[in-house]
Formats: C-alpha cells, structure tokens, sequence
C-alpha cells in the first residue's frame, strides 16, 4: 500500500482483526454485484469505500424517480441512466482506484456461471426468485460464497451460502416450492429497511474477503423493521437438494480459513 492507501484505509488498518495484510486482501478481492437497486446501493458503496480492488455491478434497468426513495447510490440527475454506470460513478467518486465493471446486461445462466468464476465472492441484491436461483446455481458449480439478502415492506432477511461447507440458497427456498414474488412496486419498501439488509451483506463480504471473523453460514437471519428485532433461525444442507445435492458423492473443496 502506498501512503494515501494508508492513510484512506487507516480505520481498518487500526483494527486487530484487520491489520494491514487483512486490507491488503481487501484490495485485491474481487466481488460480483447483481442488482445496483435497494440493497446493491449500499453493497456497491461500502465495498467501494472498503477498497475492494475489483467490483463487477450487474443490472439491467435505469432509474426511475420511484427508486430514489431508497436506492441511495442514485441521483435524480440521473433518472433514465443505467443503474450499473450510475452505480459505477458514484463509487468512483469516493473511490477512484477502485476497478469498477459496470454490465447493462439480463444476465442467463451460461453469463453467470462466468462470472461467478472471476469472483472471490458474489452478493445477490436481486429482486426475485428467478434471479437467486440462477445465481446460486453458479455459485455452486464455480464453488463460490453467496451473501445473499432481500427486503420487502418491513421485513428483511439475509444469509451467506456457501456449498463447500454447507446449505446453498436452494436447500433453504427450494426451486420447486410455491413461494409467492413479492415487489416493492405493488407491496412497497420501508426505506432505511434496504439499507440495514444491505449493510449486512457488505460486512460479510468484506469479512469473507478480509479472511475475519465467522460468517453467517448456516444461520439466516431475519429482521422485522417494525419492532426493529431479529430472529435467526440454523439452516443445514439437504442432501437431497437438486443443487448441491451432487455434491455430496465427490470430494468437497474446503473453505478459506477465516
């Protein structure tokens, strides 16, 4: 690290968990963002002020004024532009030595197994149930954590998933159960909801990044934002998921040490 790098990450530098070497992982980590919306705006922008080294934003959609009430990596100079550039510049203007790829793209399960591959750790903040699955399904297949988070009306849950050493996405929302979609356009978002959920999911990448800590494998926490209280609940891998299931006949890889 130079000497603005030291000085830029010294509050992380100053914490023993941390250190220099846990920083210097931090700059050289590579995430995977699909969804710049309500949760991938504060992912976007701690990762970037964290001095992630590479973030890959992934959305199709452009801001509308409706976003704006929660989407805070957003500005209302920019309704109609993207959401992945609009996301890009804000992190570019907190931190320009960050890498920034920001993609335009509806991406399909050939494009995310890809990209999963190119990263260290994925963070899905997309909006539906489709979306998780085929995300989660790359994550699996390229061996790669998932922090994953979501957020409608007052009620917030998030995870980390990581089938090496545990359940994946599917083991806990099976693609063939009947759960309803809900969307903020129809069921509404309490603002500041996205942002707790959000903040969650950049803390465990940055610990999963920086080797510290234990993450939030195996356990799913769920906040009501009404009460403002949290409940977690175990979750365990199913061996007979249709995901990961396959898994368990071959040698698993083990996890980094944390």
């Amino acid at each position: 690290m130079n000497d603005n790098q030291l000085l830029r990450y010294s509050r992380h530098i100053l914490l023993d968990d941390i250190g220099i070497e846990g920083q210097q992982r931090i700059l050289a980590g590579r995430v995977l963002v699909i969804g710049a919306g309500g949760l991938g705006s504060p992912v976007a922008l701690y990762l970037g002020s964290a001095g992630v080294g590479s973030i890959t934003i992934v959305d199709a959609d452009t801001i509308d004024l409706t976003n704006l009430q929660r989407q805070i990596a957003h500005r209302l100079s920019r309704v109609g532009q993207p959401k992945a550039q609009s996301a890009a510049r804000s992190i570019g203007e907190i931190n320009p030595d960050v890498r920034v790829n920001a993609l335009e793209l509806r991406v399909d399960a050939a494009s995310l197994v890809e990209l999963a591959g190119q990263a260290d750790v994925v963070v899905d903040c997309s909006d539906n149930f489709a979306t998780r699955h085929a995300v989660n399904a790359a994550c699996v297949r390229q061996g790669k954590p998932l922090v994953s988070g979501a957020a409608i009306g007052f009620d917030g849950q998030v995870s980390v998933y990581d089938a090496r050493s545990g359940p994946c996405y599917a083991c806990v929302f099976p693609p063939e159960a009947a759960f309803e979609e809900a969307q903020c356009a129809t069921m509404g978002v309490f603002a500041p909801l996205v942002g707790v959920i959000g903040t969650v999911q950049a803390a465990e990448a940055l610990k999963l990044l920086a080797g510290i800590g234990s993450s939030l494998a195996g356990r799913l926490q769920m906040l009501d934002a009404r009460t403002m209280t949290w409940s977690e609940i175990n979750v365990v891998r199913q061996p007979g998921c249709a995901v990961c299931g396959t898994l368990d006949a071959a040698p698993q890889a083990q996890p980094p040490a944390s």
